[in-house]
């Protein structure tokens, strides 16, 4: 055999080797990389959570009896199924404690059974690879480490420390509004710079595991924030919508289906300190998880079941918050709405800010103590509750507290765990006219009504603050305090309580003392706007008897008609009310700009104890001058009585002196009053007293035991008596013998010699 034939023969062989050596390779490959495709589908989220399914169903539904348990083992068992059913179902209601025990058990089902250790985690979420980790991950992640350190204000943390709740301008957007985009969370991921452990790693897949089986999503870890809201399904494109697309615009479809125009399923926002924030690096991901979140969120204490017919559900969760959700055909898309209330037991001193604060905080508190008829006004989200939380910390502690709502939305008791409260609901079975009429039976002192939203509820406050309790407060949503009254009016008019205007108004001005508006600009801060006090206008007495002293039929009919000119424009022209601002939020401070009224004044004084008394007179004094009386009941003369108004004059002078008593003079009050009446006794709260007086028009004797009731002193025996000086024509009449005769020349003017004189005989 030649060389050559030998060369090519090597060839070949070597030619041979390397084809079977390329095969072996490539099969060994293949092999691996099934192996791999094989190991990395067993260790997905998708996986997992059927896993967890499935064992979670065969604890909850094993016939225990059928295993052949000990007495002690079967106890055991039991206890430990009925502890994880009612896991199951409460974690579903908003229960933070149940969802902490379903995560604990999902936690040792992965760890235990199904084998995830350090080597495979990082198959299920790619925390080794950052720049395989999504936004979500990353939130995820973030919100894991600084609830070790924050609990349930990590949220709010996060957002402070990187000032994320301020405008901003978005691409494809014109003007500026609040998001939190994917590039603010990968920034913030980075500069975190976090080391997480194999626990932190498990509980985080565990928290990502039971958000997909049992609870709210993509929003399960934020609705437990302490924040003040977050809703769903209420931007971005709705599925009816894209239906209508794909037929049309394919290309628009295409970029909503690549995530380029967000879709409903697309919409988290979260409510914060007042601001709407859209969580742009957040998403239920289908149509489907966003109608699974809806259907679920609501049915604490099964409320119904949503339906097509029944389109809306309006209820609470089982921490307090309150849920409303929406479905098609009634909305565009499935939606949801959580209202968060903080528990907190908040401060004024914490909620009041800005320059003047310190007046201001102790004016409301000022305002609580003396028991005043108090409403709070503002739009949605401006700190209402929150800021009737804290004044109820002012309340004597002597006084029962009262409270109706539409849904448990205080929570007063949790916060005053100490003091007597109770909180009652209308039902479908009771209404919240029951509910009033219950209250007044259960020695409250206090009525809160948590919100004044419909007529009924506005004719039950009235009704309240008239009959069934010291003295009232309640929320509403009125702008001004104009549209407050014209609203509260309106409502107890449609509710049937009154059928007139006037008196139904009239009834409204009566009742309410002050209303603290609140407001949130577009920063959105939060501040009391103003305080503004209410004024009722008291009825003149105008009218005259001139038409008496007319001889001609001519003369009579003309006084008449001037009586009758006043009558019809007090009927239709009459002023029932006025209201001045007691504090003005102006250049970013608190101003007190006008002083209380006389009437509230004494009233407040009234109302509190000692050492309040001294402390409000002190504010009065240093903020407007006002020198009130001594004694909160206590009235020495008229300078003590007009504070800080020349709108009342009443005088009153009587000579004690017994010698001098024929010459006792009582001049006539004078009734131009526009405030409430001022009250002159030591009783609590009597009527205005006037001197009792008696018909013009009239002669004939008067007994001494009438001038005593009518001047109020005693007089000693043998000496005459006088009478007022004038008389109020709607007086009965004294009866006089037929053969007296009445003063021609003055019919309001009676003689005092000939009425002493009439006296003694």
């Amino acid at each position: 055999m030649n060389i050559p034939n030998l060369m090519l023969m090597f060839v070949v062989l070597v030619t041979v080797v390397v084809i079977i050596l390329h095969f072996i390779k490539k099969n060994k490959n293949e092999l691996v990389e099934q192996a791999v495709d094989v190991d990395d589908k067993t260790y997905t989220l998708d996986k997992i959570i059927k896993f967890v399914k499935k064992r979670l169903d065969e604890i909850t539904k094993v016939n225990l009896y059928d295993i052949g348990l000990s007495e002690e083992e079967l106890k055991r068992r039991k206890s430990k199924k009925y502890e994880l059913k009612k896991a199951l179902k409460g974690c579903t209601y908003g229960d933070v404690n149940d969802k902490k025990y379903v995560k604990e058990l999902i936690y040792d089902l992965l760890s235990k059974e199904y084998g995830v250790d350090e080597t495979n985690i990082s198959r299920i979420i790619p925390f080794d690879t950052p720049s395989l980790l999504t936004a979500q991950d990353k939130f995820d992640i973030l919100i894991h480490e600084y609830k070790k350190y924050f609990a349930y204000e990590a949220l709010t943390e996060i957002i402070k420390k990187y000032n994320l709740a301020v405008l901003k301008y978005i691409e494809g957007e014109s003007k500026p509004c609040y998001v939190i985009t994917n590039e603010e969370i990968d920034n913030i991921y980075e500069q975190e710079n976090l080391e997480l452990s194999f626990a932190d790693k498990l509980e985080i897949v565990v928290q990502r595991i039971y958000q997909q089986y049992k609870g709210y999503s993509s929003i399960d870890e934020v609705r437990d924030m302490n924040i003040d809201g977050v809703s769903g399904g209420v931007s971005g494109l709705p599925e009816s919508f894209l239906s209508q697309v794909a037929q049309t615009d394919g290309d628009y479809l295409k970029q909503a289906m690549e995530a380029k125009i967000p879709r409903a399923c697309d919409s988290i926002w979260i409510f914060f300190q007042g601001k709407s924030i859209r969580l742009a690096f957040l998403s239920f991901g289908t149509e489907a998880e966003l109608k699974r979140v809806c259907q679920n969120i609501y049915k604490y204490n099964n409320p119904g079941q949503l339906s097509d017919t029944n389109g809306y559900k309006i209820n609470e969760m089982k921490d307090g918050s309150r849920v409303v959700v929406v479905r098609p055909s009634m909305s565009e898309t499935w939606a949801f709405f959580v209202r968060k209330f903080d528990v907190k037991r908040a401060t004024l001193e914490q909620i009041v800010k800005f320059d003047g604060k310190e007046e201001t905080i102790e004016l409301l508190k000022f305002l609580v103590k003396g028991a005043r008829i108090i409403a709070l006004t503002g739009e949605q989200g401006c700190g209402k509750t929150t800021m009737l939380m804290a004044m109820i910390e002012n309340i004597y502690e002597t006084m029962n507290l009262r409270i109706t709502e539409t849904a448990f939305e205080l929570h007063l008791r949790k916060i005053y765990p100490t003091r007597n409260i109770l909180s009652m609901r209308e039902t479908e079975t009771i209404s919240g006219q029951e509910c009033l009429d219950v209250q007044k039976k259960t020695d409250g002192s206090v009525n809160i009504i948590g919100e004044v939203a419909t007529d009924p509820v506005a004719s039950w406050m009235i009704q309240s603050a008239q009959v069934a309790s010291k003295f009232t407060l309640f929320t509403h949503h009125a702008k001004t305090f104009p549209n407050l009254i014209t609203a509260l009016r309106n409502s107890m008019l449609r509710a049937g309580t009154f059928k007139d205007e006037k008196t139904a108004e009239e009834q409204v001005v009566q009742v309410l003392n002050f209303d603290i508006h609140l407001l949130k600009d577009f920063r959105g801060r939060r501040y009391i706007e103003r305080i503004t006090e209410c004024i009722p206008v008291e009825e003149k007495n105008e009218y005259t008897f001139d038409h008496r002293k007319e001889k001609t039929l001519e003369g009579k009919l003309t006084k008449f008609m001037d009586n009758a000119t006043i009558y019809f424009s007090k009927t239709t022209n009459r002023e029932l009310y006025k209201y001045r601002n007691i504090l003005e939020f102006a250049d970013d401070s608190y101003v007190l700009v006008n002083p209380i009224s006389e009437y509230n004044i004494r009233e407040m004084r009234n109302n509190m104890e000692e050492n309040d008394v001294v402390a409000f007179d002190a504010f009065l004094e240093r903020n407007w001058g006002i020198k009130p009386p001594k004694m909160p009941n206590a009235v020495d003369n008229e300078a003590d009585l007009e504070l800080h108004t020349e709108e009342t004059k009443k005088v009153v002078n009587i000579e004690k002196d017994e010698e001098d008593i024929p010459q006792t003079k009582i001049e006539a009050p004078v009734q131009e009053v526009e405030q409430r009446p001022v009250q002159r006794t030591t009783e609590p709260r009597p009527a205005p007293t006037r001197p009792t007086q008696r018909s013009a028009g009239t002669q004939g004797g008067i007994s001494k035991d009438a001038i005593k009731r009518s001047v109020g002193i005693k007089k000693p025996a043998g000496v005459a008596p006088t009478r007022p000086a004038t008389q109020t024509p709607t007086e009965r009449p004294v009866r006089r013998p037929a053969s007296e005769k009445t003063v021609e020349e003055n019919p309001y003017k009676t003689d005092l010699s000939k009425l002493n004189n009439e006296t003694e005989e």
